[in-house]
């Protein structure tokens, strides 16, 4: 079978799945008003399909076996599309997060699945082009999907989001029946189902996704719901934990941590997430909040940024087979380090290109990042394992992205806080030096069209509104800075990482 049939086959349906993770989060203004809904039950949209989504993921291998990969691939693929359609034709809001739940458990297992898939179809040698095509379209999905997201609501209607998918789903069905097919150890086997360890890691993840998504929403610990939503995600967690351990056909192989080579690429991929995601966040906020861009003018500002991981990635695929990985994914790290760093450096004055550059030198970070970062760390598992351990990689890499999105969102909101009370002490109607600059200041203000001069609004209040925005800049460079700082952090575990083997191709094959 033709590598490349096979590879487009997997990663058609993927990449209509990551498109749905974000195409929603730009409509969703809109599905609320046709709805009905209220801001914080409309988030629930975005919420219920994480949670399923996150669910799914570590038991993906574990359906592989109980189904026989090739079935459960077409079953994925045929949930996801079924409740796509129901999505768009769904008529009240309790109706749109249930068929969001079956869209996101459909979903889940499509991104470790075509991973495994890619890794084991391709040889060794191979394994860096592979996860570049893996990569490009995880890549390619958060980019396109805003933008298609936006474009289809504003011209269409919200509810074709939810449409566009059903006719890819039906072409990747068929292909799927065509160029797929299982090897002798991915067949259906029948086991004894591990109930114990499917509900305790069902609550446990299920709880924490929701802790992560609603925390800085519900002010953390101090709402009694995060509290306890908290005590029964740890609680499950860890007896999920002792379960698996201890199970005879568990639902997710927690013994695949003792390679240390694995267990050293999944803690680097949670971090290297955690920062890629916050980062990536806390860049439109900055942007549409303080700067005054529209969605339109962020995206062109952020979009290349993706563009550049993209043309790094199959750079960074021919290289892992020429250089060491550890010294490409060293690389990679520290320049996505710089890019942030850079980030930490951006002020209420800042240009296009001042905010351009960094993401672009972010993007390429990643995409030098990620090829070696992937091949190294499955290297070491048999081929007979790579269902549940790329289960694994993909639940690592999606905890970090929601840990690193709960971390900045409070970070800019507590520091944001912090400088405005540091600010205001000196910003008292009893100051003289304030007395006599309020004047110059307001009329410097307004002459440079920093802040509009509303009616009845006084010079001290035009202060104290610059003030804000200093405030929340000054917070904003905080998060970046500490963001970089943890990225540094993280160089040390590359080198508990192995050399991927057999990273040249044997005598005669080009």
């Amino acid at each position: 079978m033709n590598r490349w049939i096979v590879a487009i086959t997997v990663m058609l349906p993927t990449l209509i799945e990551i498109v749905d993770t974000s195409v929603v989060n730009v409509s969703l203004d809109h599905i609320r008003g046709s709805l009905s809904a209220g801001i914080d039950e409309s988030t629930w949209i975005i919420t219920s399909y994480l949670v399923s989504n996150a669910i799914v993921i570590p038991i993906s291998g574990w359906l592989s076996r109980f189904f026989g990969r090739k079935l459960y691939l077409i079953l994925s693929i045929s949930l996801f599309t079924f409740s796509s359609f129901m999505c768009g034709s769904a008529w009240n809001l309790e109706s749109l997060i249930f068929f969001r739940v079956l869209q996101g458990a459909g979903g889940g297992g499509l991104q470790p699945l075509s991973q495994a898939i890619l890794l084991e179809t391709f040889p060794p040698y191979q394994h860096g082009m592979a996860m570049a095509i893996f990569g490009v379209g995880t890549m390619f999905g958060p980019i396109i999907g805003p933008l298609l997201g936006g474009w289809i609501t504003d011209n269409w209607s919200w509810r074709w989001i939810f449409y566009i998918n059903v006719p890819i789903g039906f072409i990747s069905i068929l292909m799927t029946l065509f160029f797929i097919v299982n090897p002798p150890y991915m067949e259906r086997i029948k086991m004894k189902i591990d109930t114990w360890g499917l509900c305790f890691m069902t609550v446990g993840l299920g709880c924490l996704q929701v802790v992560l998504d609603k925390g800085q929403r519900e002010d953390w610990f101090s709402s009694q719901f995060i509290m306890w939503m908290a005590f029964i995600a740890v609680s499950c967690l860890i007896i999920f934990i002792v379960v698996e351990l201890s199970a005879e056909n568990p639902v997710v192989n927690l013994r695949v941590f003792k390679n240390l080579s694995f267990s050293s690429g999944n803690l680097i991929m949670f971090f290297v997430f955690f920062n890629l995601f916050g980062s990536i966040v806390l860049l439109p906020i900055y942007l549409q909040s303080l700067m005054g861009y529209t969605s339109f003018l962020a995206g062109l500002a952020l979009g290349p940024g993706g563009i550049a991981t993209m043309i790094a990635m199959p750079i960074a695929g021919n290289l892992v087979n020429r250089v060491s990985p550890k010294a490409i994914l060293a690389f990679g790290i520290a320049v996505a380090a710089y890019a942030i760093h850079l980030m930490s450096q951006f002020n209420l004055l800042a240009d296009f290109s001042a905010v351009f550059w960094p993401r672009v030198v972010l993007g390429l970070g990643m995409g030098f990042l990620f090829i070696p970062l992937t091949t190294t760390t499955m290297s070491g598992i048999r081929k007979e394992e790579m269902g549940n351990a790329t289960a694994v990689f993909n639940l690592l890499r999606n905890l970090g992205g929601s840990f690193g999105v709960a971390f900045v969102t409070t970070m800019v909101a507590r520091r944001s806080q912090f400088h405005q009370f540091r600010l205001a002490e000196h910003l008292t109607p009893f100051s003289r030096n304030l007395q006599d600059a309020v004047p110059q200041i307001s009329q410097l203000l307004r002459g440079r069209g920093l802040i509009p001069p509303y009616p009845g609004q006084g010079s001290l209040g035009l202060v104290y509104n610059q003030l804000l925005q200093q405030a929340s800049m000054l917070a904003f460079n905080d998060s970046f800075y500490i963001l970089s700082v943890m990225m540094i952090l993280v160089l040390p575990f590359v080198l508990f990482m192995k050399k991927a083997k057999e990273t040249t191709p044997p005598m005669g094959v080009h």
